[in-house]
């Protein structure tokens, strides 16, 4: 029997260098490609206009996959509404050379429309897989363009139960097309271990309280509720640190709020890391808060679980079925004064590590098993040509 191929279409991929361009994507592929030849397209924005002597595609290898680097045009604010056939318009060329037997599209929009049209037009099945604020894009154009995809699709994936109702109620995708799949963690990276020696290994002082947050800089994440919190609990406690381990479009205004409130020893910036260093901030710290405005299934919830530290957490999206009353805090987003009061109580409680630590966590090879199992169902699905 022939090796099954499966591109896999989407707008990030940690490369070389940046290893924060969503990690948990390659230990999915990595897993695929354990039992499929696996090939990553990797959508790229540009302007109109490529630079003089450019490529339209480049091939690397990083980590033993093979990576295609597709530039499509593409000018931020304005072109959104034509993206996904600028994407799909860059995608079909090098998809028809590849040949694969199935296409998986990450990110419904652009990249994933742009996937989804270049199937039809080779006459192969196409999964598609959503994360989070993928299906919940404003406007209509796009919200149209996002459920025109997700309907024409053979199968999608979502990464939380959440998400699969929204996928059925919001865009009439038929029930048995919508499959649920969570992330997994990596515990050879996410365990318990001994807090204090993290803290010596980070040179951080060991008699500190340390929030943790993980994630990129930006607003939506509840980054300003965050600071706030922190500013006011900082004033009655002297041994309270903030990390925000990630980067992005806040590094500067978070500098300038340290530097205004005389928090620069107390605010920890160490930019984006790879999941090692992130493993070590997390199990340094006393708890992990994430007070996005709208998530998926974050990953950075279940690794710190997985660490055995305690969540604080808004109630949004697929948080609630990760976060619970025994491992963490949940609250609304947006309120930095509900944000605060939680950080107090979780800061103050006792928490039994068998409560957060799961005896049969979930791998990165189950979520593998599960996704080749749906593309093989978009395949079977799929009239022969």
């Amino acid at each position: 029997m022939a090796e099954l191929r499966i591109a896999i279409s989407t707008p990030q991929y940690p490369l070389a260098g940046q290893p924060a361009r969503a990690p948990f994507l390659h230990r999915i592929v990595r897993e695929l490609a354990r039992h499929a030849d696996v090939r990553v397209f990797l959508g790229e924005a540009t302007g109109l206009r490529r630079p003089r002597g450019t490529t339209t595609t480049m091939m690397e290898r990083h980590q033993e996959i093979d990576i295609l680097r597709v530039p499509y045009p593409s000018i931020p604010g304005l072109s959104r509404i034509w993206n996904g056939r600028s994407v799909a318009g860059a995608l079909l060329a090098p998809l028809r050379d590849f040949a694969p037997d199935v296409i998986l599209g990450y990110w419904i929009y652009p990249e994933g429309y742009g996937a989804w049209r270049c199937a039809r037009t080779l006459d192969i099945p196409c999964v598609l897989g959503g994360l989070g604020t993928d299906i919940r894009l404003p406007g209509f154009a796009t919200r149209h363009l996002t459920g025109q995809a997700l309907r024409g699709a053979q199968q999608t994936i979502m990464v939380s139960e959440e998400m699969r109702r929204r996928t059925i109620a919001d865009f009439g995708v038929e029930p048995a097309r919508v499959h649920t799949i969570p992330n997994g963690v990596d515990t050879s990276l996410f365990f318990p271990r001994d807090r204090h020696a993290l803290r010596a290994e980070l040179s951080l002082p060991d008699a500190m309280k340390l929030i943790v947050y993980v994630g990129r800089l930006v607003h939506t994440k509840g980054l300003r509720e965050l600071l706030e919190a922190f500013r006011t609990l900082a004033g009655t406690d002297q041994s309270l640190h903030l990390a925000l381990v990630g980067g992005g479009p806040l590094a500067d205004e978070i500098a300038r709020f340290s530097a205004e409130h005389a928090l620069n020893s107390r605010i920890h910036l160490p930019g984006a890391v790879a999941g090692a260093t992130v493993a070590t901030w997390i199990g340094a710290g006393d708890l992990l808060c994430l007070p996005s405005y709208s998530e998926g299934h974050p990953n950075v919830l279940v690794e710190a679980l997985a660490s055995g530290r305690p969540v604080v957490a808004t109630n949004v999206g697929g948080i609630p079925e990760i976060v619970n009353d025994k491992n963490g805090v949940l609250v609304a987003p947006r309120d930095s004064h509900a944000l605060r009061s939680a950080l107090e109580a979780a800061l103050a409680r006792t928490w039994r590590l068998s409560d957060l630590v799961s005896d049969t966590p979930r791998t990165w090879s189950d979520v593998a098993a599960e996704t080749l199992e749906v593309c093989r169902a978009a395949i079977a699905q799929h009239p022969s040509p």
